[in-house]
């Protein structure tokens, strides 16, 4: 392997845009770039576009093209359910869970907070390898009939799946509106929106080796949601705003795409993590969740005394781009709520590296990775006894 190239496992946090997406996306930044609200052809062509990416999206998680609102991004959809849905109920108690990504939690703790209604928030527990434990739902459930579930199908840190049908069969005994955050589960593992039971479902472009910019709320058909951006009533008036149709049109490429070469990408990504985790535990690491169901690509590890920042900027220096934590948590570097709930002592939480592979990594680059790891962990150990 060139020493100079960037080898990247960090695929949770973002992924390359594929090259028969960006083929896909091209015409619309230049030649194909009417406004698709226009009524001259140019305009058509967009929206002609937008319609053709609405189904490619719709197809690959079994729903209609109606169920499909376009956001720009992930965040904006899981908003767009937790304030959307709470704005049209009278609301009493929202139930998440305590690993969440933090654009359900913060939306959610801000509605309980400033809200004059008598709205509270309940976070359901996780046991130690990162799965919402039942019990802590059915207390939940009886405590106080909810209006709002949200549980996210798989954690962007740990990977770890959750039994997302299970409890929306239950909440949806109190008439609770049941929401999944599907954003790293999808074009990891089979979706099925019918299948999982929720009104609502959230994915995203980049994540799936599409664009960043565009991402999809799925909604049952009979859920009415309060719109957070008004304006010019785009999305069925859910989402005002000019869509964004080079994004939208590669985010329907690739959930084409995902929907084609899924078991093939799954196989790959598996035989790879099932070695490297063989090796890391060879090293004595700590990898979190792996008795829990997964994501086929995530291995979230730590090896003791070895703090993970420290390690992410050595591998960095050695030609690796890995995480410590999530991407997405810039708020507290360094500190990871998911492990904090799964009871993993701070110390050890600090040492935390992720790894998230892709469909075109390698074994061999997985061998330069441990190699690089091996030599970095005893240089590390070395300048720590030195220290001390």
């Amino acid at each position: 392997m060139d020493k100079m190239e960037k080898v990247y496992f960090d695929h949770n946090a973002t992924t390359r845009v594929d090259d028969e997406v960006l083929d896909a996306m091209m015409p619309y930044f230049q030649n194909k770039f009417g406004n698709p609200s226009s009524g001259h052809s140019l305009g058509i062509e967009g929206r002609q576009a937008i319609n053709q990416a609405r189904k490619q999206v719709a197809d690959s998680i079994g729903v209609q093209p109606s169920q499909v609102v376009f956001t720009s991004g992930g965040s904006e959809a899981n908003n767009l359910f937790i304030q959307g849905a709470t704005g049209n109920l009278k609301t009493s108690r929202i139930i998440v869970s305590a690993i969440e990504h933090p654009c359900v939690l913060y939306p959610a703790k801000e509605l309980t907070q400033n809200t004059n209604e008598k709205l509270d928030l309940r976070q359901l527990m996780v046991d130690e390898t990162g799965r919402v434990i039942m019990n802590d739902v059915d207390k939940a459930l009886s405590e106080k009939p909810p209006s709002i579930v949200s549980v996210m199908l798989a954690n962007n840190e740990t990977g770890v799946i959750q039994e997302v049908a299970t409890i929306a069969e239950k909440a949806r005994k109190l008439n609770a509106l049941i929401h999944t955050d599907a954003i790293q589960a999808f074009g990891k593992i089979p979706v099925s929106f019918s299948s999982l039971n929720v009104h609502a479902m959230t994915i995203s472009s980049h994540k799936i080796y599409g664009p960043k910019g565009a991402a999809a709320l799925i909604i049952d058909k009979e859920l009415i949601l309060k719109p957070q951006i008004l304006g010019g009533g785009h999305e069925n008036g859910l989402r005002s705003g000019t869509e964004n149709v080079p994004a939208i049109v590669g985010f329907g490429k690739a959930c084409e795409l995902s929907k084609i070469r899924i078991e093939k990408t799954t196989t790959h990504v598996t035989k790879l993590r099932t070695y490297l985790e063989k090796k890391l535990v060879e090293m004595d690491a700590i990898i979190f969740g792996m008795h829990a169901n997964r994501l086929p690509n995530t291995c979230y590890f730590a090896l003791q005394n070895i703090e993970g920042e420290t390690l992410v900027t050595s591998l960095e220096r050695a030609g690796f781009a890995v995480a410590s934590g999530a991407a997405c948590s810039s708020a507290t570097p360094g500190k990871s709520h998911v492990l904090e709930a799964m009871g993993v002592e701070p110390t050890l939480a600090r040492c935390a590296v992720r790894i998230s592979l892709g469909s075109n990594n390698t074994l061999e680059q997985v061998n330069e990775f441990l190699k690089a790891l091996t030599t970095i962990v005893k240089e590390l150990k070395r300048i720590s006894s030195v220290i001390a």
